[in-house]
């Protein structure tokens, strides 16, 4: 499949002439769904959900679906009904010909006093690609390209690098990087490249590779 990199945690995924997006928020591109048969979103946060640019996917194509959990699909359930489906940890369907497993259920802690908020991470096609959304959730299975949550709020690169060598996928894409400067790029590159013990991996916004 042809994997696209769109601004921080987006992606775009291409087969057989058929389209997902995963979480086309509001640090993304405004036509990042646009297009997409089938689109994926893993929890609430604005970086992650932006409302406008979902109605704006499935305006302009009446066949587009959304899966997502609960807290999401409410927001949008009753303007498109039957076309928002609501998704949790081990629920299985399939979407614009892709084969998609649900895999997690909270955010990562962000700080103690911030109460967790639900989040759910889709692998596809198998192990193809896994998006984890804002939590480092490993699958029961085997993943060949695994879509990296690199630089958060939430994180801090040891545990980035402990959750590549957890996962031990194929190769590691950087997701989740808007916040990443390009002073601090060649730094998480060189450790995540030397310590994750897979091969890892940078698009710029709009690149792409056959994964």
């Amino acid at each position: 499949m042809k994997l696209t990199k769109k601004t921080h945690a987006c992606v775009r995924l291409e087969k057989e002439g058929r389209t997902l997006v995963i979480d086309p928020g509001g640090f993304t591109e405004e036509d990042a769904a646009v297009g997409a048969e089938a689109i994926l979103v893993t929890h609430e946060h604005p970086d992650h959900f932006d409302e406008g640019r979902l109605r704006a996917a499935l305006d302009a194509n009446p066949e587009a679906r959304i899966w997502t959990l609960r807290s999401v699909a409410e927001k949008l359930s009753t303007a498109f009904p039957g076309r928002v489906r609501t998704v949790g940890h081990g629920d299985t369907f399939a979407a614009a010909g892709f084969d998609v497993q649900v895999h997690g259920e909270l955010h990562a802690v962000i700080h103690p006093d911030i109460p967790r908020i639900t989040n759910v991470g889709f692998l596809i096609d198998d192990g193809a690609v896994f998006h984890p959304g804002d939590a480092l959730t490993v699958p029961d299975q085997s993943v060949e390209t695994l879509m990296l949550p690199v630089m958060a709020p939430w994180n801090k690169i040891a545990e980035v690098i402990e959750y590549v060598r957890e996962v031990k996928p194929t190769r590691a894409y950087d997701v989740h990087d808007a916040l990443l400067t390009d002073l601090a790029r060649p730094i998480y590159d060189r450790q995540i490249g030397a310590l994750g013990g897979t091969e890892h991996l940078r698009l710029t916004p709009g690149a792409s590779a056959q994964v």
